[in-house]
């Protein structure tokens, strides 16, 4: 179990993920600018523990991906990704310390993102070992 939150403290969450990981840096235009490092995982395996009420939701395009940040500091800790509507997308930036024992980071060319979108849809699925606890 991972634990992390935003920059202020008022949104905090945990994700059932193992002590090794892959991540994925895309080089869309959103995550470019923020920065965001995506691990993936199953909605059964994410848990708001407190924050709901600062959550704001900033959307474009087709709308599905519902980015979801710190009203008060502005950080985007998790969010539900277009690729994995079923799931959610954490910040591996955003995790505390101590938690993870090896981090491997995959580039995805999210500025393809209609050709390349298909090659993450398996993370969010329940039991799928790139984000079943080991």
């Amino acid at each position: 179990m991972h634990r992390g939150g935003c920059h202020c403290g008022a949104v905090r969450f945990e994700v059932l993920a193992p002590a090794r990981v892959t991540a994925r840096r895309c080089n869309c235009s959103m995550c470019t600018k923020t920065g965001f490092v995506h691990l993936i995982v199953p909605a059964a395996d994410f848990r708001l523990l407190q924050g709901a009420d600062r959550l704001q939701t900033y959307t474009f395009n087709t709308g599905v991906a519902k980015h979801l940040f710190c009203g008060t500091c502005g950080i985007k800790s998790f969010y539900v990704p277009r690729s994995n509507p079923d799931g959610y997308s954490v910040n591996l930036l955003c995790l505390d310390p101590g938690t993870l024992e090896q981090v491997s980071i995959e580039d995805f060319d999210g500025r393809n993102w209609e050709a390349n979108a298909a090659t993450l849809a398996h993370l969010s699925q329940p039991g799928d070992p790139g984000t079943a606890p080991a």
